[in-house]
Parts: C-alpha cells; structure tokens; sequence
C-alpha cells in the first residue's frame, strides 16, 4: 500500500446542523489493508507503528460505510463508524507527493503554499481568489502528471511560471524576478522583451486568417 495522509474530521449528522468536533490528527500515515465499501479494516498506523483509534473511545478498528471523492479525485473522504462506541468520523486520505529543494530536503507538495506565492506576486492586480485557486489546481494537475513520487521544486515554478503568465504579466515579472533570481534592470527588461515578441508572435497568428482571407 501507499501512503496517505488521514485528517480525522467533524462528525457530520445528516440533518442536523451542528457538527460534533473530533480529534484533528494530522501525519503521514500507512494503511494496513485495503477494505471493501463497508468491509472491515484492522488498524491505520503511522511509521511507528502505531494504531491511529477512534477519537471518541480510542478503539483500534473501524468501519468503513462511505467513500467519496473530492478535490478533483485527489482526495477521498471516508465515514468511518467505531464498533466499539458506535460514533462516527471522517478520515481524508491523499496520495503523497514530495518536494525536493535545493538543500536536498523534502517536504509534502502543498496547494496551499502555492496559492500563497501566487498570492503575494497578484497583490494590487485585478486577479480574484477564484483565479488563483484554479491556477493552483492546474499547477497540481501538471505536476502529478509526471507520475513520480517526488519532484524538484525547480519543476514546479515552471509549471506556475506558464499559467501565471497568462493570468498576469506583471505578476508573472515578479514571481520570475524570485524565481529566476533577476539582480539587475537588464534581466527585468530582457524578460519584458520576452513578453512582447509572445504577444508580437500571438497577434500575428491571429491576423493570418484575416490575411488569407
């Protein structure tokens, strides 16, 4: 089995409009088994080894009796029911995927962080949250998409650099000038040229219809 990353939840009472609040677990953690809709499972553990309970009675085993997808299939959220005390709760799980840096540490690849880089480069330009969220959804998407386990975090500025740079041009100058490390005008104004001769190359594809016309 891979490994996942279990959040257990709000017990959420159909019906009803408050939610009963559980212990917030938070950790990378292995599944033992594989289980069936409904089906039985023996205990999640972490990389010590030890059993993740239920948050009410701290029993080792649950029940699995809802499985649904979210977040574009990244995620799935599980209702899960204790046998021992009968309460319900809710466990998310997510395939892991690492980002190495350049020291050579990793990290889990957050959406999250990548929203607030994001964020910080759109300040002051007309980009609503909505734009930045799909942004980084894309970003995912494309990085996800290359099927490995871990990924330099080289890799992923590219894949902000391209939609960023459709969203925003100035603010696809900013997050290249950290990213890209600009430490003169002469690199802001060669990346601006850049910009025009796309724009140039964009308005001339479009103009040859007309002109075949």
């Amino acid at each position: 089995m891979g490994v996942s990353c279990l959040q257990v939840g709000f017990d959420y009472r159909p019906h009803s409009r408050t939610a009963e609040p559980a212990t917030i677990l938070r950790g990378w953690l292995r599944l033992t088994e594989a289980c069936p809709e409904g089906g039985a499972v023996g205990p999640v553990v972490d990389r010590g080894g030890r059993a993740m309970r239920c948050p009410y009675c701290r029993h080792a085993d649950s029940r699995v009796v809802d499985s649904r997808e979210a977040d574009d299939g990244q995620l799935i959220r599980r209702r899960r029911s204790c046998p021992e005390c009968g309460k319900r709760f809710t466990t998310v799980e997510e395939a892991v995927l690492a980002v190495v840096k350049r020291s050579g540490v990793t990290e889990p690849f957050s959406r999250t962080k990548i929203i607030g880089g994001v964020r910080k480069a759109c300040q002051g330009r007309p980009v609503d949250e909505d734009s930045i969220a799909l942004l980084a959804q894309r970003v995912e998407e494309t990085v996800r998409a290359k099927g490995a386990a871990e990924i330099p975090s080289h890799d992923v500025g590219l894949a902000i650099l391209g939609p960023l740079r459709d969203l925003d041009e100035v603010a696809y100058l900013r997050f290249a000038s950290v990213y890209r490390s600009f430490d003169s005008l002469a690199d802001f104004e060669r990346e601006i040229e850049t910009l025009r001769a796309a724009a140039r190359a964009r308005e001339a594809a479009g103009a040859e219809p007309a002109s075949a016309q």
